[in-house]
């Protein structure tokens, strides 16, 4: 017995020797202590250094849980920080998806008119300013809202004279839409409101490039094999509500329908090719006409600037666009057509033929067109050939120059010679040519 409680008291020095051995953070059992020093294995000595050293332990254990909770206090704050930003971060999710675009121009504008007594030129400077938000509102709605300057509410035009001894200029709503486009079919889109053109356009004779439709639109574009991509939208705008004054219904509306189709695809590795047709019918448009009496509006009726008085309209257009890019430059050639099956007499054809091309930074667009008296409607068409007017024919030569990072210079030449551009003082066959010297910022 004896020799087994000599050997018990070995094991329990060692194991008090190793427990010394290890780091202060080790715990040590009170109860341990006093066992050992009632059995005599400890003497009192090393009984109070072993009880100092418990005590030093507990007081570390104390310091360590202590910090924890501290830290476990900091990571909750942090935590709770983070979601409350998180939170705020969804707020203003929006504003990640938005994006805010537009452009400023000032325009050095020449009209030189034989028809005008005294052959007197006009000479004077213009600006326009343009300023959009584009917002995703989520993956299956996207919104446009976008202002712009203009003298007046003319849907052809967003200039804006300087004259007048620096008097504030006006600011217009410009478009304002919806665009739908489901998860489901991709490539649909589906437009309300005051919106871009739904419409593809090879040029400017049917449709000057500053009007914006209102109604509604649905465009889709199906790819095919290869690189062959099948185009076509339709849609329903509103020109003049109860444009007879005979009531408010829905019938009695001035009313385009517009339908394209079209196809893009490639003939071989370096040359594409866009094809296309469309039809533009107006409905009521019979009953189009400037007021005789209160405010008239810019454009106040279809039949306008060379049409025939009274005149409607159902256009049926065919265009195309080759592009080559094996050439030393890239080249594109371009064209449309246009026919009016409604027009009052045979003056119901226009055509236009272009090409443009880069070469050093130095943009280069040239066409030819024939627009006759009442081939496309004269409220809509380009307002800068021949003063905006049908029955015109000509040529245009634009050149810009990409000066530096979203800053162009540019130069626009109209040529044309008109029929009905000064009809009211009985001048027909007038010369009217037009210089345009522009520096646009974009942004």
């Amino acid at each position: 017995m004896r020799l087994a409680s000599t050997k018990t008291a070995a094991a329990l020095c060692g194991g008090l020797l190793l427990a010394m051995s290890v780091p202060a953070s080790a715990a040590v059992d009170a109860k341990l202590l006093d066992m050992l020093k009632a059995n005599g294995s400890i003497t009192n000595a090393q009984y109070g250094e072993l009880q100092a050293e418990l005590a030093r332990d507990q007081k570390d254990q104390q310091i360590a849980r202590q910090a924890q909770q501290e830290t476990n206090e900091q990571i909750a704050q942090t935590a709770k920080k983070t979601d409350t930003l998180s939170a705020f971060d969804q707020k203003l999710a929006w504003a990640a998806k938005t994006q805010f675009k537009g452009d400023v121009r000032f325009r050095e504008e020449t009209v030189h008119n034989d028809g005008v007594p005294n052959n007197k030129d006009q000479d004077r400077q213009r600006i326009r300013a343009r300023l959009g938000a584009y917002s995703e509102i989520n993956p299956q709605v996207d919104t446009g809202i976008r202002i712009a300057t203009g003298s007046n509410d003319d849907a052809r035009s967003t200039n804006q004279d300087l004259n007048n001894y620096f008097d504030k200029k006006q600011i217009w709503l410009d478009q304002g839409y919806v665009d739908y486009h489901p998860d489901a079919i991709k490539n649909l889109h589906l437009v309300g409101g005051k919106m871009p053109q739904q419409w593809v356009s090879m040029g400017d004779i049917i449709w000057d490039s500053d009007i914006n439709p209102e109604g509604l639109s649905a465009s889709y574009k199906y790819p095919l094999s290869g690189s062959t991509e099948l185009f076509g939208s339709a849609g329903h705008y509103t020109l003049k509500d109860n444009v007879d004054g005979e009531g408010v219904q829905f019938k009695h509306d001035l009313r385009l329908y517009a339908g394209q189709l079209g196809a893009r695809f490639a003939i071989t590795d370096s040359m594409k090719m866009t094809l296309g047709g469309s039809i533009y019918s107006y409905d009521n448009d019979s009953n189009s006409a400037c007021p005789t009496t209160g405010t008239a509006t810019a454009p106040c009726a279809l039949a306008v600037n060379g049409n025939s008085p009274g005149e409607t309209f159902k256009l049926y257009e065919g265009f195309g666009q080759l592009d080559f890019t094996n050439l030393p430059v890239p080249l594109s050639l371009y064209g449309q057509y246009v026919n009016n099956k409604d027009a009052s007499n045979d003056q119901d054809t226009g055509w236009l033929a272009g090409a443009k091309t880069k070469l050093y930074g130095f943009a280069v667009d040239y066409n030819y067109r024939d627009v006759q008296q009442n081939s496309v409607v004269g409220a809509f068409t380009d307002s800068d050939f021949a003063n905006g007017y049908t029955g015109s024919r000509g040529s245009k030569l634009k050149v810009s120059y990409e000066l530096d990072k979203n800053f162009n210079l540019g130069a626009t030449y109209f040529m044309a010679n008109s029929d009905y551009t000064n009809a009211s003082i009985k001048k027909t066959d007038s010369d009217i040519n037009t210089l345009q010297l522009d520096a646009e910022a974009k942004f």
